[in-house]
């Protein structure tokens, strides 16, 4: 955070340490966009879900997460949850667990960091404490982003999906 860095290649970078770190299957992190979450990063981009796939406040596990501001730990068949939203875009979507982080600046939700594995996966204190503070650290980094007019992250996040 304290080198001058393309926003958008940092949030790239904090996703591969995640998966890194966790060991896990998939990350996606979601950025809020007028009242909606949109996800602008994943390890495994595809060019028809950057910046359109969309979630309102309270939506799928992700919105309910930036609703409540609150971290959730599902071990297995999240996709049973009753608040899981289903996205035939997402193969995530048939994951088994589901690790979920609010991204905060300045004590607002400004995104969701979710972590997902492909198998049941029970998720310790430390990776669920890691995640809050990964979603913290976005959050500043977000902060640094807008204090330079050049480099706003959705900006970013929307250039992608049209390069793509």
């Amino acid at each position: 955070m304290s080198r001058e860095m393309d926003l958008g290649d940092a949030l790239q970078q904090v996703v591969s340490l995640v998966v890194e770190f966790m060991g896990c299957d998939a990350c996606l992190l979601y950025l809020l966009q007028d009242r909606e979450l949109v996800l602008g990063v994943s390890n495994n981009p595809r060019p028809d879900t950057i910046g359109k796939v969309r979630l309102g406040l309270g939506e799928g596990l992700t919105g309910w997460v930036a609703r409540e501001r609150r971290l959730v730990s599902i071990s297995r068949e999240a996709y049973l949850d009753p608040r899981f939203k289903h996205f035939t875009d997402l193969p995530e979507d048939a994951y088994e667990a589901f690790l979920s982080a609010p991204v905060v600046v300045r004590n607002r939700v400004a995104g969701v960091i979710n972590v997902q594995h492909r198998e049941p996966h029970f998720h310790s204190g430390g990776e669920m404490e890691m995640l809050t503070t990964v979603g913290e650290q976005i959050g500043c980094l977000i902060a640094l982003a807008r204090t330079d007019p050049k480099a706003s992250a959705l900006d970013w996040m929307m250039a992608q999906a049209r390069s793509e």
